[in-house]
Parts: C-alpha cells; sequence; structure tokens
C-alpha cells in the first residue's frame, strides 16, 4: 500500500511536503505514512483517493483497478 501512494504521487511529480500541506499534516507524518511507520486514517485515504482519481480499495491494495467507483 505505501509504495502504492508513493509511486502515484510520484506520477504526479509531487513532494511529500506539498502533500502534506494538500492534507494539513507535517510532512514528517505524511513520511512516516509512506514508509508505513503510522497507519493511514481513513479520512487521509479518502483525500488521498480524490486527488489520485481512484479509490481507497486501489490505494490499499485490494483491487488492481485504479478507476474511481461510482458516486
Amino acid at each position: 500500500m505505501y509504495e502504492r501512494i508513493r509511486n502515484m504521487r510520484e506520477d504526479k511529480d509531487l513532494t511529500q511536503a506539498q502533500m502534506a500541506a494538500y492534507l494539513s499534516i507535517h510532512q514528517t507524518t505524511y513520511s512516516d505514512y509512506e514508509l508505513g511507520n503510522l497507519n493511514i486514517p481513513v479520512s487521509v485515504l479518502d483525500k488521498l483517493a480524490d486527488l489520485f482519481g481512484t479509490s481507497i480499495d486501489y490505494l490499499v491494495n485490494r483491487t488492481d483497478v485504479s478507476k474511481p467507483y461510482p458516486r
């Protein structure tokens, strides 16, 4: 899961600092998310899924389909 989130961030050419600002958290907290040192809250996963245009299931490796679910 953590590698997938990092790869998606890098694909969008975003830094960890930019991601932290978007999520209103410290950069070190975001870094710990990517390293797997902290569990990522569902509220953060929801924001990441919206930013990346995907589903939470894709972010957490429950599916390999990156397309978001219809709302």
